[in-house]
């Protein structure tokens, strides 16, 4: 398969799996245990169906949204994620360069392959600086410190990950950084050399937001010690209060599932919220964030700007976020396939064919904007 015939997230995908070792595409693709959360995330959106209106003139569809102070040209925007330097070269800097053709927010995280000074300086879409809490308050101050001198826009502090998820894919391969490979996961790099030759050629691999903190080389520490050895799990609201205030601008928690969790968040000053289950990879068989949405929205989406992730396939499963009230919808592998697959020229086409199918799906609800949608929309059916 060819990057042309990638008409969809199936198809991404499926070229992702051609193209990487086999270690590599079961770090994107696979999640926690049973991987019952992961398979839940788009099996929710099955049980919703969308209700459309006709004759609603509908020449122009206007897809903006403002989301924690930042206007986006797309209700979706690239969730940040770990290491991908290690699907494609590029790297953070497809991503990057894709939003910012489309106009959209994109995140860069911690446990990052590219700088965030880097990013910032070379575009100017909204950036997101996402990390982890750590033992080492003052690790904590200085990366805060470091995003707001590049001029990061929107601090994200992910909650949800105080321990590594039990992710068995990865524990069959030896998947870890450095590389500690069992012999089945050596023998699926040797039939895929293409990604080691592009490896092997490229500019070493660093974790640039952490080069500074955490020794990576010579074995010394793996991403999965890096999870239980520098994490702090006794990371509490007073904590991430002080952390709202050190920081001075939109600041949002990703992460929150329960209603209790969502009013802590506005009532320490939190900018925004992203509903998720990390792609199904910490807790498995918890709740899936568009199950949860209708709810959360009830209780603090007129005081906070309530988002979610995990699942999106389709430009409909946005439309339903939306109707149910997200501000917007962060996208994970939807965007990782695609950068395997075939770097910046894929996620653009990723990115632009979800930008078409909710255009033609706004036109087909009777939409122009997206305030025109509500739950007057839906109708949802027994699970």
């Amino acid at each position: 398969m060819r990057l042309a015939q990638c008409h969809n997230f199936h198809d991404f995908r499926r070229l992702a799996r051609d193209r990487l070792p086999g270690p590599i595409f079961d770090y994107i693709d696979g999640g926690a245990d049973d991987e019952t959360t992961l398979r839940r995330n788009s099996a929710s959106f099955e049980h919703c169906d969308l209700l459309p209106n006709v004759l609603r003139g509908v020449q122009q569809v206007d897809l903006s949204v403002t989301v924690m102070g930042q206007k986006l040209a797309q209700p979706f925007y690239c969730s940040p994620t770990a290491l991908q330097r290690l699907f494609h070269h590029d790297g953070e800097r497809a991503v990057a360069a894709a939003a910012a053709k489309y106009g959209t927010m994109f995140g860069v995280s911690s446990l990052g392959t590219v700088s965030l000074e880097e990013l910032r300086k070379a575009y100017d879409t909204p950036q997101v600086y996402q990390f982890y809490f750590h033992r080492d308050r003052g690790l904590n101050r200085a990366m805060m410190q470091r995003a707001k001198e590049a001029g990061v826009e929107v601090m994200m502090l992910t909650v949800d990950s105080i321990t590594g998820g039990n992710r068995e894919r990865d524990l069959r391969t030896g998947f870890s950084i450095p590389f500690r490979l069992t012999l089945a996961g050596m023998l699926q790099f040797a039939i895929k050399p293409n990604w080691g030759i592009q490896y092997l050629t490229h500019e070493k691999f660093r974790l640039p937001q952490l080069e500074e903190h955490v020794d990576m080389s010579g074995g010394a520490m793996s991403i999965g010690r890096y999870f239980t050895e520098m994490l702090d799990p006794a990371m509490n609201w007073d904590d991430v209060a002080e952390m709202v205030r050190t920081w001075n601008g939109p600041f949002c928690l990703k992460g929150i599932m329960s209603v209790d969790d969502a009013r802590r968040a506005v009532d320490i000053g939190c900018a925004g919220i992203v509903l998720s289950n990390h792609g199904g990879r910490q807790l498995d068989g918890s709740r899936s964030a568009f199950d949860q949405l209708a709810e959360i929205v009830d209780a603090v989406g007129d005081r906070i700007d309530v988002m979610m992730d995990g699942g999106i396939q389709r430009g409909t499963h946005i439309l339903k976020a939306l109707s149910l009230g997200a501000k917007a919808v962060g996208l994970g592998r939807y965007y990782l396939y695609p950068l395997a697959a075939a770097g910046q020229p894929g996620v653009e086409r990723a990115l632009g064919q979800l930008r078409a199918e909710l255009e033609r799906g706004m036109k087909l609800m009777g939409c122009n904007s997206i305030s025109q949608l509500s739950r007057a929309n839906l109708r949802f059916r027994p699970g």
